[in-house]
Parts: C-alpha cells; sequence; structure tokens
C-alpha cells in the first residue's frame, strides 16, 4: 500500500484535450526501487501502472539515472536556477495528483511537495535535502572507482584503497549516490526545515514556468498516514476520509486540504496522541518542531498561488 501511494503521489499527468496524455514520476535521491528508470517502471507496472491498464504510457521524467534534467532560470530567494526532470519540463501541460498526508519534515505534504520534490532531478532533490557535499563511509567503500568515473568534476578520488570527495569541486550533481553499488556514499541531510520548505517551493517554481494558465492540481484527502508514503508500511490514518479537492491554484488547495484535517476530528490510536478535537492542528501534535505554514506563506509570497479559497461541491 505504501510504494502504491507514493506512486499516486508524485504522479503527474500531462497534456488533455487532444493532447497526448502520459503518466511521469522521477527517481528518487535515496536507493531503492525507485532510483532508476528500469526498477521504477517495474515496479510501476506491478503496482497497476501499465499502459493497457491506464491507457497512456509512463515515463520517467529525469531519465534512467535520474540526470536528464533542465536548468530552469526562476531568480528567487535562494536559487537562481533549479534542475527539473527533463520530460516534466518539455510537457505543455499538467495535471497533479498528490496524496495528501504528514510529513517529517514540512509538516504535511500535499500538492507543493508533490511538484517541487516530484519534479526535481536527483541534483533537484539533493540541494533541497542538502547544503553540503555527499560523504563517503569508508567502510562500505570497495574502491572500486565506479564514482571516480562518473564524477564529471573530477571531485573525487581514491586515497588508501577508499574514496574521497573533494567538496570544493563537488557541485552536487548527485550521479556517485546511484552509481555506487556498496551504497557508500551517503546524503547529508543537513538542511532545516525552514530552508528545506523554501527550496521545495522555489522548484515548484520552476516545474510550472511556462505552464501558467495551463496546470490542474488534484489532492487526495484519503487514507491520510502521519507520515511520508516512502516509509516501507502504511501507518494508521490520523483522521477520517474527507475527499478529493481540485483547484488552478497549487497554494489555495494545499491551505484548504489542511483546513479540512484540522475540521476533523483525530482517530484514536493513530500517531496523534494529542490534538483530536474538531479545529486542532493535527501536523502540530505530529511534527511540533516543523512550522507548516512556511510553504504556504512562501508560496503565496513568490506568486504561485493564494491562501484564500472558496469551497464548490460537487
Amino acid at each position: 500500500l505504501s510504494r502504491v501511494s507514493f506512486f499516486l503521489q508524485v504522479t503527474t499527468i500531462l497534456t488533455w484535450g487532444e493532447g497526448k496524455p502520459f503518466i511521469t514520476d522521477t527517481n528518487t535521491l535515496y536507493s531503492g526501487d525507485r532510483n532508476e528508470a528500469i526498477s521504477h517502471l517495474i515496479l510501476a507496472t506491478q503496482h497497476g501502472f501499465g499502459h493497457s491498464v491506464i491507457d497512456a504510457p509512463l515515463v520517467i521524467a529525469d531519465g534512467i539515472r535520474g540526470n536528464t534534467s533542465v536548468k530552469v532560470r526562476i531568480d528567487k530567494q535562494i536559487f537562481k536556477e533549479v534542475n527539473i526532470g527533463a520530460e516534466l519540463y518539455h510537457a505543455d501541460n499538467i495535471i497533479s495528483v498528490a496524496h495528501f498526508k504528514g510529513h517529517e519534515l514540512t509538516g504535511f505534504g500535499g500538492t507543493l511537495k508533490n511538484l517541487g520534490m516530484g519534479g526535481a532531478s536527483r541534483q533537484g532533490k539533493l540541494s533541497q535535502h542538502s547544503n553540503i557535499s555527499p560523504r563517503v563511509e569508508r567502510r562500505l567503500c570497495k574502491g572500486c572507482g565506479d564514482c571516480i568515473v562518473i564524477c564529471p568534476q573530477q571531485a573525487i578520488s581514491l586515497i588508501d584503497g577508499k574514496s574521497k570527495i573533494d567538496k570544493e569541486k563537488c557541485i552536487g550533481c548527485a550521479e556517485c549516490i546511484n552509481i555506487c553499488t556498496q551504497e557508500a556514499i551517503k546524503i547529508q541531510w543537513n538542511e532545516t526545515t525552514t530552508n528545506f520548505q523554501k527550496k521545495m517551493v522555489e522548484h515548484v517554481c520552476g516545474v510550472l514556468k511556462g505552464k501558467e494558465g495551463r496546470a490542474l492540481f488534484i489532492n487526495f484527502l484519503m487514507n491520510i498516514s502521519p507520515a511520508c508514503d516512502c516509509y516501507g508500511h502504511a501507518d494508521a490514518p490520523i483522521v477520517p476520509n474527507i475527499g478529493i479537492l481540485s483547484s488552478t491554484d497549487p497554494v489555495a488547495i494545499d491551505q484548504a486540504s489542511v483546513d479540512l484535517v484540522n475540521q476533523e476530528t483525530g482517530i484514536k490510536n493513530s500517531a496523534l496522541k494529542s490534538n483530536l478535537k474538531k479545529g486542532d492542528d493535527k501536523f502540530r501534535c505530529l511534527y511540533p518542531e516543523v512550522d507548516w505554514e512556511i510553504q504556504l506563506n512562501y508560496a503565496e509570497r513568490l506568486g504561485l498561488g493564494s491562501m484564500e479559497y472558496k469551497f464548490v461541491q460537487i
């Protein structure tokens, strides 16, 4: 269930009307079945995302190894350019389909996270999570040299039979992370939750650039789990199922989703240990050190949308 939910979260359907739709995802930064396109496609097919089932092809937006990307100029506070999956960038229109849930870095994960993290290439993902170069865990390194060959900056060398990354030369492309079969090259998850949210939102600007007026966003407020769908298990929902929201405003839909969740009575014996009453902030209970409003305020400030909304029930 967790893998199915996660794939739904990052799945994006592109082009509509008389266009040619396809479903896309980008490879993950961490190791696993979705960190390169071959295993990624096999996993997707196993979970029902085959062409014969959904009548649309599945395309991994950042290529076989997660390095097929486009640098999109955004000129924002943190980034001047962001790395976006190439096929996502080249699409004419976008429909984002996100599973709304709690998240340990952003408080909640919805449309903004689906676009900003789900649309970024591996280099874009690394730049959001970390502001320093990866490190080599020497005990795992076999000294094979694969990372040296693939590094575009010649930032890696063998010292005493083990790889070492020169942080001055490293540009954070994350090529070495994926190529290492021993998983000896580790991401340094050192970014603060505040900066992470801002970086994520700036990548949303890159994903949506050129698609103004040609984007639709859908949040599934079903099985609202307390944490990211990338975990290997699916925890109990924190509130009852609410429904499905759609909007042309990525900020409004996430604000409305948060409000709807918080208006529900929390489910006992779930990850919620307090804030169970209607109106209580469920996400502050789950992650008291995370200010989830940062992503919404920053996205509104960058002109991505508005936190004001009006419900139209269908």
